[in-house]
């Protein structure tokens, strides 16, 4: 017969918090593979030695504060609520099942006074990928890179319209240089040296968030965002370094800088770069190529003109330094531009009277115009590397690297949106969100390999095996 059941919650029992936390949690993993003891020391400057009262003990505060990019959590409030009731976190926190849990505004206020204009976050991300290395599970030959929008925390609709200065290109100074060189080896004046004048354009800026950019981009959503420039490893998809800038900054311009400090801040030698056709630009391919290494881009699609005939129509002779057009006339180099163009002319008497003129060129002084980048050379490369097997091989693995790393990190960690405003603390979000994701990664990949009977010095021969093979001329080259 049915009966009423007894109130089980006051009951007393005899149990453990390691008996209430399951054996395969996320936390437990964790536990096992990251050690966390470097923070206290990463932090030891920032509090004071012989005064005030105790603080919260920094390493707990910190993976407090990775739990909520761990498992989604965006709000600390609501972070805290769920630390008081998730007996898992709590095991993971050192607490009991009766310790009070920190108030929401102890994670803001350290954030905001303690934290702030710090490089903590940044040397947190840092030695958690130091730790993955030491497990091996960085191999550091090829990297991937690619950037997703943050939606800013501002409405789109509230912007003023403010005259701000136009950003110099990142590859100013290398552009400078080899133009000049360019300029004398064909025994052209030396261009005057550059203006300095300021020059200003008319910009749609947040009133909310400032530091926010105005993106528009083909099959992008349009509003005030944060680009997210991540870097990840191609061995596991451990990201390797993130940055933040504006939402209408091209993808180009951070990413030689940002590939230098990765390669030095981890010491590494990488084969080759997988990047989209964002990234395909004239500088960025030369830089690489200086770097020795190889450069994979996405197809880039050549620029519209109304003529009839393309560039590609118009044949280049190494030999000759020249362009032959389709009715056979050779156009000849003239100048080097400022902007780093070689231009080709051709001869207006003989355009004149050229059948194919009309189809060629609108110009009223009956004269083709071809120009040539000085770095075009690099391009050519790239693109004939882009069309090998391994190229194509390469290329097809941003899905399963950086951009996994990015629908990861929308999907199950909050990166569809800024949960701060101002450039530097989005970019603290990031490196968390991606101290996180590694953090994740190297759990589940550790605990993995200790399920199928692997210890860490078995994994890291294996790793080590693979990387004697360097040489990518290996056709089943891959990881």
């Amino acid at each position: 017969m049915l009966q009423e059941p007894s109130p089980q919650q006051y009951e007393l029992e005899m149990v453990t918090m390691e008996q209430l936390v399951p054996h395969n949690h996320l936390v437990r993993k964790i536990d096992n593979a990251i050690d966390f003891e470097f923070i206290r020391d990463e932090v030891a400057h920032l509090y004071c030695k012989d005064n005030g009262r105790p603080p919260v003990d920094p390493v707990r505060l910190f993976k407090i504060i990775l739990l909520g990019y761990l498992f989604g959590i965006k709000s600390e409030r609501q972070l805290v609520k769920e630390i008081e009731v998730n007996v898992a976190y709590r095991w993971f926190l050192r607490m009991s099942l009766t310790e009070k849990v920190i108030h929401a505004s102890t994670l803001s206020q350290n954030r905001i006074r303690r934290f702030n204009g710090t490089d903590v976050f940044e040397r947190i991300f840092i030695n958690i990928v130091e730790q993955a290395m030491v497990k091996g599970l960085v191999a550091g030959q090829e990297l991937f890179t690619d950037s997703t929008h943050l939606k800013a925390n501002a409405n789109k609709n509230k912007h003023t319209n403010k005259v701000t200065k136009v950003r110099a290109s990142a590859y100013l100074d290398m552009l400078d240089e080899d133009v000049a060189l360019d300029r004398e080896k064909e025994n052209k004046a030396p261009l005057k040296a550059r203006v300095s004048e300021t020059k200003t354009k008319n910009t749609k800026t947040s009133t909310t968030d400032p530091e926010s950019g105005f993106m528009t981009r083909d099959n992008k959503p349009q509003g005030f965002f944060y680009l997210d420039h991540r870097t990840v490893d191609g061995k596991h998809g451990i990201i390797l370094d993130t940055h933040v800038t504006a939402g209408n900054i091209n993808d180009s311009q951070p990413y030689v800088k940002r590939l230098d400090y990765t390669l030095e801040q981890f010491n590494l030698n990488p084969i080759a770069v997988g990047l989209d056709a964002g990234y395909f630009t004239a500088p960025v391919a030369e830089s690489l190529e200086r770097r020795d290494i190889l450069g994979i881009f996405g197809y880039r699609r050549p620029s519209r003109t109304k003529n009839t005939f393309k560039k590609k129509h118009f044949i280049y002779s190494k030999e000759r330094d020249t362009y032959r057009c389709p009715n056979g006339q050779e156009l000849i180099y003239k100048t080097t531009s400022r902007e780093a163009y070689r231009e080709y002319h051709s001869d207006p008497k003989e355009c004149a009277f050229c059948p194919m003129r009309d189809d060629c060129t609108q110009s009223k002084n009956m004269k083709k115009v071809i120009t040539r980048h000085i770095y075009t050379d690099a391009m050519d490369r790239a693109n004939q590397m882009r069309l090998s097997p391994y190229g194509k091989k390469t290329y097809r693995r941003r899905s399963e690297t950086v951009e996994r790393s990015f629908a990861d990190a929308k999907q199950h960690h909050g990166h569809r949106y800024a949960r701060f405003r101002g450039l530097t603390k989005v970019q603290m979000q990031c490196w968390l969100a991606a101290a996180a994701q590694n953090i994740k990664k190297i759990a589940l990949v550790v605990s993995y390999l200790r399920e199928i009977g692997l210890n860490m010095p078995q994994i890291r021969q294996i790793i080590s095996s693979r990387d004697q093979c360097k040489s990518w001329l290996l056709p089943d080259f891959a990881y």
